[in-house]
């Protein structure tokens, strides 16, 4: 497996772990800047490497009624905001190529959403931009189905491609996480993040928007970390239970630093076992 690297960041190596992290979709400006400052805090703390993610348009909402953010341009002069002030890096997802250039020179890592990872326009087209591109395994697929995925990528000589394992579809309104999808996925030579709240997302399963089962976020990241993911990606709101979009799966910000607690002490326990054995 080869690292892909973000200036001082780096996925695929024992010695760091990335977390990407934020609130699902941009509400407001001050509730970013509020988060991501303390997620930054948090990571700082903890010597983690951090990525800043928030959405500017949920494009693939439940109900037509649902609330999608507030668009390109008052989202990206935001997160350009979050960049410049905080000094910290940038996730965001793109859902048509039109986007693509309007994104490119704020986002550090340009994200291809689940449903759309199948779209091979897209994914040569944000890959051509060589930027860190972060692809999410549709819920469709099967971890074997990722190779693809990572063919049409590289295919344009890009090779910093991150691949996000957020579970199968497993019978109505569910999702169930293969933990074996982490090696099967590294064999094919990328870095794989674990999306540890999309994993328990409950797809359209509240009728006109989806559920969540946050409760089983801590034991599923757990299992990762051990399973071997190189890195966290985590949704996170200061009150979630008000949350505009996927609040059920998300994390309350209170908690996010005794998760990335946990994971370090798991990833510590097995650089040790592995250094002794």
């Amino acid at each position: 497996m080869k690292p892909v690297k973000l200036k001082n960041i780096i996925w695929g190596t024992e010695d760091s772990f990335p977390v990407i992290a934020g609130p699902c979709v941009i509400e407001s400006r001050d509730l970013v800047f509020r988060t991501a400052e303390k997620l930054k805090n948090i990571c700082e703390k903890l010597k983690l490497p951090f990525i800043f993610k928030s959405s500017y348009d949920k494009a693939n909402r439940t109900s037509v009624n649902s609330f999608r953010g507030h668009g390109i341009e008052k989202g990206l002069e935001i997160l350009a905001g979050v960049k410049k002030e905080l000094g910290v890096f940038i996730l965001s997802d793109v859902h048509e190529i039109s986007e693509i250039d309007l994104v490119k020179d704020v986002l550090d890592i340009i994200q291809i959403p689940a449903f759309l990872c199948r779209q091979t326009n897209l994914i040569l087209e944000t890959a051509k931009t060589g930027k860190v591109v972060n692809i999410k395994k549709g819920q469709f697929l099967a971890p074997d189905d990722a190779l693809n995925i990572v063919k049409k990528a590289h295919s344009t000589g890009n090779e910093n491609i991150l691949i996000t394992e957020r579970g199968t579809s497993f019978g109505y309104h569910n999702l169930v996480v293969d933990m074996r999808s982490f090696d099967i996925i590294h064999k094919f030579g990328v870095p794989v993040i674990f999306d540890s709240t999309h994993s328990v997302q409950l797809p359209g399963g509240a009728g006109t928007e989806s559920g969540g089962q946050r409760e089983f976020i801590p034991a599923l990241m757990r299992a990762a970390v051990a399973a071997g993911c190189d890195g966290i990606f985590m949704e996170t709101h200061p009150d979630p239970d008000n949350a505009l979009s996927d609040g059920p799966n998300m994390v309350p910000l209170d908690k996010a630093e005794d998760l990335l607690r946990d994971a370090i002490r798991i990833r510590e326990s097995i650089k040790k076992n592995k250094i002794s054995a």
